[in-house]
């Protein structure tokens, strides 16, 4: 079945975050490092995105936690993995083998669970961050005018990270927390040119991020201006992620729902970190938020960010087998 056929016929669950699960395992260096990379003259610790060649069971196994909890969709665990952010570990010339590992390790997940006896179809979004560089913003508050990247630099960045996914075997290509619309637009030039070039049936998801309560993202745009600023891609949805929580996200989803052409997909944080960074809401309390995004049909595609894990991702998928999912043109 494609995504687009799902996507009518219920409200597809996204699962919940990466580095809250990884967090768990609190591996060390040496971990990080595996065999491979033991003598590395880098610090490797918190690049979690090369876990999936030196811990690529763990990866495979939080994977299939979410799938046994609900999840329709699975996120490979390549944010990071774009050779600008691979710079801060020295590691860009590992980029094309770390989105291809990260397919694998999603698909022997997707396996496992068939293999247990699941039978809906699943799919994989090939995770696209929005690299540590900003082509909208000056670092440097001495020089407006200066731009640490380029947006030539950007779209070559993310064609070589949708080229490697798409020829893994992706079936969407996730631009997600997009907090400046030009690297968003290179972004998106780049998928779809590697779309285009591999004559590959791969859909595109959108993803942005509100900052704070000022309801901008980082580079100034207002949800609305954010939408219209990207509706000329073609878009299988377009929604909103990390940052705050349900509860804080509902007005500007409910933007999105009033103009959106395409569908609406929302993955928020387990509500606002804790002075220690950490999250607190539980599963019912953050299902009991999303629940008012069903009632009002806002979505079509939901899930979770920072904080959340296969026990929030269940409690949503629980409910919202209950709803139909938004309508919208398609």
């Amino acid at each position: 079945m494609s995504i687009k056929k799902a996507l009518q016929e219920k409200i597809l669950v996204l699962d919940g975050a990466m580095g809250t699960m990884i967090q768990a395992y609190k591996f060390e260096e040496e971990d990080y490092r595996g065999e491979r990379f033991k003598a590395y003259p880098h610090p490797l610790k918190g690049n979690n995105d090369l876990l999936v060649l030196t811990q690529a069971k763990a990866i495979e196994d939080i994977h299939l936690a979410y799938l046994e909890a609900g999840a329709d969709i699975l996120e490979t665990n390549t944010f990071n993995s774009n050779s600008i952010s691979m710079e801060d570990y020295h590691m860009s010339d590992l980029v094309e083998e770390l989105n291809i590992e990260a397919v694998l390790c999603a698909k022997r997940a997707i396996d496992r669970y068939k293999g247990n006896g699941g039978e809906e179809p699943k799919f994989i979004a090939g995770s696209v961050g929005p690299t540590n560089k900003t082509a909208s913003l000056s670092p440097d508050v001495n020089n407006p005018g200066y731009r640490a990247v380029s947006f030539d630099d950007l779209k070559d960045t993310y064609y070589e990270q949708c080229v490697a996914l798409i020829k893994a075997g992706v079936d969407i290509l996730l631009i997600e927390t997009v907090f400046d619309t030009l690297n968003a637009k290179a972004a998106l030039f780049a998928a779809q040119d590697a779309i285009e070039e591999l004559e590959a049936e791969v859909e595109i998801m959108l993803s942005g991020t509100i900052t704070d309560a000022s309801g901008r993202t980082l580079s100034g745009q207002t949800t609305e201006a954010f939408l219209i600023s990207v509706s000329h891609s073609p878009l299988l949805s377009i929604g909103l992620n990390c940052a705050l929580g349900a509860k804080q996200l509902m007005p500007y989803l409910q933007t999105l729902d009033a103009k959106s052409p395409f569908a609406v997909s929302a993955h928020p944080n387990a509500g606002l970190p804790n002075a220690f960074g950490e999250y607190d809401e539980t599963p019912e309390q953050m299902a009991a938020q999303i629940k008012d995004y069903l009632d009002l049909s806002l979505v079509n595609i939901i899930g979770g960010c920072c904080g959340t894990s296969p026990a929030h991702i269940q409690a949503i998928a629980d409910l919202s087998k209950n709803y139909k999912p938004r309508t919208y043109e398609h």
